[in-house]
């Protein structure tokens, strides 16, 4: 009878594509969360500020449709997109080992690998989500995808460079860690989960979709 009270946790490794060293987070959520849910601890666990269009790709499991998880408002692209909110990860990631492709910013173009490490007991001393390991920051918000995001570093880098002020201020708002941004700078323990449905209520409610 014990057993059926305990509550099971999923843990993911998210590892940032297209970029080297490797930029990637290990996060530990409950089962009862929805892809939505998911994208708010993986935003806040990368470090992104949730500023455009997601999509989790499961065109692996439809065969030749094209579907994708995400928001449903995006008519331009030829897709059929199911709501985030409306779908929970324990559909899809039905054992370790499964991976589901993440986009986000389809201007910039990036692109996470999502996979399933374990299906875990939930401790009760621990409050989920949590994120328990990961290396380096998250490129900033709009720096235009991964050959900016290295033009960026070769900027910083070179105080004497011309645009090095101006980029050093338009930080400000472009990355969680701006001041200063330190690329190779990752702490789990200070990352802090945001409440999804008040994500959601933020979004979606009078104030206008991501």
């Amino acid at each position: 009878m014990a057993n059926s009270t305990k509550k099971l946790i999923y843990q993911f490794r998210i590892t940032l594509l297209q970029i080297a060293p490797s930029i990637w987070r290990r996060i530990q959520v409950p089962e009862r969360y929805t892809f939505w849910d998911l994208h708010v601890a993986i935003q806040d666990s990368m470090g992104w500020l949730d500023y455009h269009l997601h999509a989790f790709d499961l065109q692996r499991y439809e065969g030749k449709s094209a579907v994708e998880i995400g928001i449903p408002d995006n008519e331009t692209r030829d897709l059929r997109t199911i709501a985030g909110w409306e779908v929970g990860i324990a559909d899809h990631f039905i054992r370790p080992g499964i991976s589901i492709p993440y986009k986000y910013d389809f201007g910039d173009g990036w692109v996470h690998d999502i996979v399933l490490e374990g299906i875990l007991v939930g401790e009760p001393k621990w409050k989920y989500p949590r994120c328990i390991a990961g290396e380096r920051a998250c490129p900033p918000e709009d720096c235009g995808g991964s050959d900016g995001y290295y033009r960026l570093l070769e900027i910083l880098r070179a105080a004497e460079h011309p645009e090095h002020s101006d980029t050093i201020a338009w930080l400000k708002g472009h990355a969680r860690n701006y001041h200063p941004y330190d690329p190779e700078c990752f702490d789990p323990q200070a990352v802090r989960f945001s409440d999804p449905k008040k994500r959601w209520t933020k979004a979606f409610t009078g104030n206008g979709r991501q």
